[in-house]
């Protein structure tokens, strides 16, 4: 019998795992969340924050995502991204967060790594499953699929874990 392992994924490993890093954008903070399938079960690697100095200029703040992101990028070797989508609405920091954006994208092209993108509410509703889950019921769910014991802190890296494992899930692991 032949098994098929990562059957949608664009990487096929002979140690027949695969690692992914979410993102969950923005100026002041980074959220990122890594997580590897292997043999097909889901292990939390790592998560955090990229905290950018606010009383930088803009262009050295979006600087510190760029470096920090791919010394991340260095050390965890990620196979495949998940990058929350940005919504526009009315504030002071839409654009700033785009252009934060934009690096990263810039970044994860940069390595050849495949990058999908997921909604807000598409995260939530995959791993809450209600588009308008709260906070709340996001970290639960991300602890559950993860079968961790404490919240992961700050939240922006527990939006980061639940948008990995939203590809995850788009992939069919769940």
């Amino acid at each position: 019998m032949k098994k098929k392992i990562f059957p949608n994924f664009y990487y096929h490993h002979k140690n027949n795992k695969v690692r992914i890093i979410g993102i969950d954008p923005g100026l002041g903070r980074v959220g990122y969340g890594i997580i590897e399938i292997q043999n097909e079960k889901k292990i939390f690697l790592d998560c955090g924050v990229i905290e950018t100095n606010k009383n930088k200029e803009e262009g050295d703040r979006l600087y510190e995502i760029f470096n920090d992101l791919n010394t991340l990028i260095d050390k965890w070797k990620p196979d495949i991204a998940a990058v929350e989508k940005f919504f526009f609405y009315r504030s002071s920091t839409t654009i700033s967060v785009v252009q934060a954006r934009g690096v990263i994208m810039m970044v994860f092209a940069s390595k050849s790594i495949k990058v999908s993108e997921y909604a807000p509410s598409q995260v939530k509703l995959t791993i809450a499953g209600s588009g308008k889950a709260s906070k709340k019921e996001v970290i639960e769910a991300v602890m559950y699929n993860l079968n961790l014991t404490r919240a992961p802190k700050p939240d922006d890296s527990a939006d980061a874990l639940a948008i990995a494992l939203t590809k995850l899930n788009e992939e069919g692991f769940n």
